[in-house]
């Protein structure tokens, strides 16, 4: 194996990846090598020559995602001894059974493998890379899931990066199947309740695996209450209102098929219940003719209203708009779960968005539960970047 180039820092920009954050800034690098190119992976030197990390090149403000704070070569066996580790510690969240055949194996840097997403849908694995580093080393990230997964556990490997690569990198790659891709079941299981998982076209890797333990909270709370559940994507919080004894419920999306894949999955569950109904239709709009105290138990799961810094402001009025919406029209007694998957928006600057639309309401409101993501979605102590999902759970007067 060749040597790997490489990139040293300007004085004093290496305290950051002593304390071991697997992000390198453009504007920390002193030198690098004229002809390295995009996504190839290099050694991090501090300017005084000591070595700092292992990681992989990239064009744009994060210019080195850390892959090891060890000298060794990134190749099969690093990442098989990375994967296995992530498998080992689903099993032992005892995620890994018969009735949860949905987990997340790989969570980037929580995982210690910066830019790489595996999602498990029963014996289907959905890959996606975020970094044109784990594009090249797909093989390496292929290889180890054939390896470190169980005999015949994963008959499918769907690579689904088409949204996710990096544009400036100049590639230009359609979702594919990497093996398998016959016969291919699209049903998986998630506590005991099936759901159709589209991960051909649906959002991220064809379903919100983060709100396992939240829809499970839901479902505790939801005995004979009538819920409206906003942005129902694939109908997550639906399915567990009716199993947990809802009167009614209502799923509602601006997306005509994911109201439609809500119906499939509520059928899967409970064939032609008639507690539940859908309307395809934009959250705001369906919100504001709501009647005043119809719904006594709403969620709030919207899209990330801030994708970057600059649209920060914006995603905050957002979210107090939308919270408001809510918090006017539940009725007394109800409960409100409301979310923020926004990275770039911290778990203080969404509470203090929902507490400006509870006070504009002028209704007594209580924090009951703050929510995270699960456990299979791991927050890297060194990067807390990693802590995207926040939520919480009101008790409105």
């Amino acid at each position: 194996m060749k040597p790997y180039k490489e990139i040293r820092l300007r004085p004093g920009k290496e305290a950051s990846l002593q304390r071991f954050h697997p992000w390198v800034f453009s504007g920390a690098i002193a030198h690098k090598p004229e002809d390295m190119i995009e996504g190839e992976t290099v050694r991090v030197l501090s300017a005084d020559g000591t070595f700092l990390g292992v990681g992989h090149f990239q064009i744009g403000s994060i210019a080195v995602r850390i892959m090891s704070f060890v000298d060794e070569p990134i190749d099969g066996a690093f990442y098989e001894r990375r994967l296995s580790n992530a498998y080992k510690m689903r099993s032992t969240l005892n995620l890994v059974r018969p009735d949860n055949t949905i987990f997340r194996l790989v969570h980037g840097e929580g995982d210690y493998l910066p830019g790489l997403i595996v999602d498990i849908y029963g014996n289907t694995a959905v890959v996606q890379a975020h970094s044109v580093g784990i594009h090249k080393d797909l093989e390496f990230v292929t290889n180890a899931l054939k390896c470190i997964l169980p005999a015949d556990a994963v008959k499918h490997i769907f690579y689904k990066s088409e949204g996710t690569l990096p544009y400036k990198a100049g590639i230009f790659l359609e979702n594919s199947y990497l093996s398998g891709g016959k016969d291919v079941d699209e049903i998986a299981m998630e506590n005991g309740l099936q759901f159709r998982i589209d991960w051909l076209k649906g959002q991220k890797t064809g379903f919100f695996v983060d709100q396992r333990e939240n829809r499970a909270l839901l479902e505790y709370y939801a005995g004979d209450r009538h819920v409206l559940n906003m942005f129902c994507y694939t109908g997550g919080f639906s399915v567990y209102a009716l199993r947990g004894g809802a009167a009614s419920v209502v799923s509602v999306d601006s997306s005509a098929k994911a109201v439609s894949i809500t119906d499939q999955n509520v059928a899967l569950n409970f064939g032609d219940d008639p507690r539940h109904s859908s309307c395809p239709e934009d959250a705001f709009k369906f919100l504001k003719q709501l009647p005043d105290e119809e719904k006594d138990l709403i969620i709030l799961d919207p899209p990330a209203f801030a994708k970057h810094r600059g649209a920060i402001n914006n995603a905050l009025q957002g979210y107090k708009k939308l919270n408001l919406h809510a918090l006017e029209k539940i009725a007394t007694g109800g409960l409100l779960f409301t979310f923020s998957c926004s990275q770039v928006i911290s778990a203080e600057q969404f509470r203090l968005a929902v507490f400006s639309a509870a006070a504009i309401s002028g209704r007594k409101v209580r924090i009951l539960h703050q929510l995270t993501q699960p456990a299979d979605h791991p927050i890297n102590i060194y990067h807390p970047e990693g802590e995207y999902l926040k939520g919480l759970v009101l008790q409105v007067e």
